[in-house]
């Protein structure tokens, strides 16, 4: 396991596999904790993408005094684009590809051909089962859940999800990266979707079947969420922020690991998914989105 030294200090070496909006975010929240980043991702372009996302996010942190013209230059010289091979000389990989588990463990066997026996695998997945991602690498016991959430420089919490085979010292350690990222980890058992998303997506999915069935308007449902459950953001402006696409992944999962009717996605959101309706991430869902990620106000077709 090799450490840069950097300013008096050794820096660890973190790798991301995965540059879209997660991937991006705790790329970005890992550099603020000071680690070396190697960002990856199989589409092209996508790790440029994300590493000037994160440039402007921090110009915008500089402009508003929450961080110092060097501290932002400090952490620009810590990332880098960076084929799969490069994370073989990390000591901490997180992965944060899209919410499927035949993706994401075929990614883990590639890495772990990679990586050596101290490196502690990470995923980021929302409702895959940790202990049966494990499977796929060839010790289960360095593999665990780092459930970062929306937008991950700015949330505060990490889900910390333990497998079956997971050891003692990996979550010790997965609990030390989180508090390094100025995150506070909750320990949580490795059941379908966690624990904060079996209390969220059937929020947000009911927010979108009271549209559906025409109960209140997009402004009404989130109004009443934010007005008197006093909520930050309602359901249907969460959904936006989560990913449409994922909130329905983790609906189906619930589903399917439960067997129980009360978590059947709303035909709605199926169709929003289908129709390519994503949310903030691609600037359409039941709120519109400039290029600067803004919101422009309701969808028109919820007009």
């Amino acid at each position: 396991m090799k450490k840069y030294f950097n300013k008096g200090f050794f820096v660890e070496k973190l790798f991301v596999a995965g540059a879209g909006t997660m991937g991006s975010g705790i790329a970005q929240t890992a550099l603020q904790g000071g680690y070396q980043v190697y960002l990856f991702d199989t589409a092209d372009g996508a790790p440029e993408r994300a590493i000037a996302a994160i440039k402007g996010r921090l110009e915008r942190s500089v402009e508003k005094g929450r961080i110092s013209a060097d501290d932002q230059a400090s952490m620009m010289k810590r990332i880098e684009t960076a084929p799969l091979r490069a994370a073989a000389d990390c000591s901490i990989v997180i992965e944060a590809v899209f919410e499927n588990a035949e993706v994401k463990s075929a990614l883990f066997k590639q890495i772990d051909a990679l990586v050596n026996e101290k490196t502690m695998l990470a995923s980021n997945t929302s409702s895959i089962s940790i202990s049966a991602l494990s499977a796929s690498v060839s010790r289960p016991e360095r593999f665990i859940g780092a459930h970062f959430f929306v937008p991950a420089p700015v949330m505060k919490l990490v889900e910390i999800v333990r497998g079956l085979s997971t050891s003692d010292e990996t979550v010790a350690r997965a609990k030390e990266m989180a508090g390094r990222m100025g995150k506070t980890a909750i320990v949580v058992k490795d059941m379908p979707c966690f624990l904060v998303n079996r209390l969220v997506d059937p929020l947000v999915n009911e927010g979108v079947q009271l549209l559906e069935e025409g109960v209140g308007s997009v402004e009404a449902i989130d109004t009443g969420a934010k007005l008197a459950l006093n909520h930050p953001m309602g359901p249907l402006e969460l959904i936006d922020l989560m990913g449409l696409d994922v909130a329905l992944a983790v609906m189906e999962t619930l589903r399917h690991d439960f067997g129980d009717p009360k978590y059947r996605p709303s035909t709605l959101l199926r169709r929003m998914v289908n129709a390519g309706f994503l949310g903030k991430k691609n600037g359409k869902g039941f709120y519109c989105y400039d290029e600067n990620g803004k919101n422009t106000g309701v969808n028109p077709l919820f007009k």
